[in-house]
Parts: C-alpha cells; structure tokens; sequence
C-alpha cells in the first residue's frame, strides 16, 4: 500500500516498479499482458531511469508532510517560559505521595526556586529551606509559582 508521507509504495521506492503477484504471473491479466517482449524491456528501463527522480519527489512530500505536523503542533502548543530564579512548584510522582493522604492529598511540592537551567526544558531546583533537590526536574513537570 502507498504510504501517506511519500505516496509510494517502499516496494516501488526500493525496486523501481510496483509489486506483481505471482498469482498475477500465472494467471493471463491485463496488467501483464500488457508488458510482454521487447516494449516490456523499454520500459523497464525507463522506469529504472525515472527512479531517482520518484525516490526525490517521495523525499520532497515526506520533508513537506512533516513540517505541516510541525505547524500543526507548534500552533497549539502551550510555550511556557521558566528562568533562573523563578519559584515553581513540582509535580508529585506516585513514589512520592503519602498513601495514608488518598486521592485528595496534595498533587505538588513546593514551592522551590530554580537554580540552573541544566538543558533545554530541564532545570536544577532548591528547596525554600536552601536544600537542594536530588535530580534534574523537566519543564513539564512543573508549574509557575506566585507569591
């Protein structure tokens, strides 16, 4: 089956041509009988010619098709900007919540001040009381914090 991105089949983008069954082989079709003989061998080679140009083309629809998804998503996305110094509160994990609170207990810690911005989307926190946190905290588990 052509592939939504590319429009090809893989078969067709590997070998040149689209896939025949042998049970098309065997039995006499319009689609083979059709290509039969010398004028089956011209045009297996012009299509052997025309591979690279659709192996191109597939690659343009794929790098076309993929940056649409990323205007798609990057229209709807929620940019949430955290500096150095910004106080946040930080998501519970489920190791981290008291058992004995349920399902109203606190979802967050916090608050904690952002210290070092370790890489992109990922920062170093400390605590109010100055102690630092253990691990490196991502951007998506946390939430702006105001005095």
């Amino acid at each position: 089956m052509p592939k939504m991105s590319t429009g090809e089949t893989p078969y067709s983008l590997v070998y040149g041509t689209d896939a025949v069954i042998p049970v098309e082989v065997g039995e006499p079709s319009l689609r083979c009988f059709r290509k039969s003989g010398p004028q089956n061998d011209d045009s297996r080679r012009q299509e052997l010619n025309e591979v690279v140009e659709q192996r191109e083309m597939a690659y343009v629809r794929m790098v076309t098709q993929k940056q649409q998804e990323e205007r798609y998503y990057n229209k709807r996305a929620k940019i949430r900007t955290l500096k150095v110094g910004d106080y946040v509160l930080k998501a519970k994990t489920r190791e981290s919540k008291d058992p004995r609170e349920g399902k109203l207990g606190t979802n967050w810690d916090g608050p904690c001040k952002i210290m070092v911005a370790a890489s992109k989307g990922s920062f170093i926190l400390e605590a109010v009381e100055g102690k630092r946190l253990p691990n490196n905290c991502n951007i998506t588990h946390l939430k702006y914090f105001k005095f």
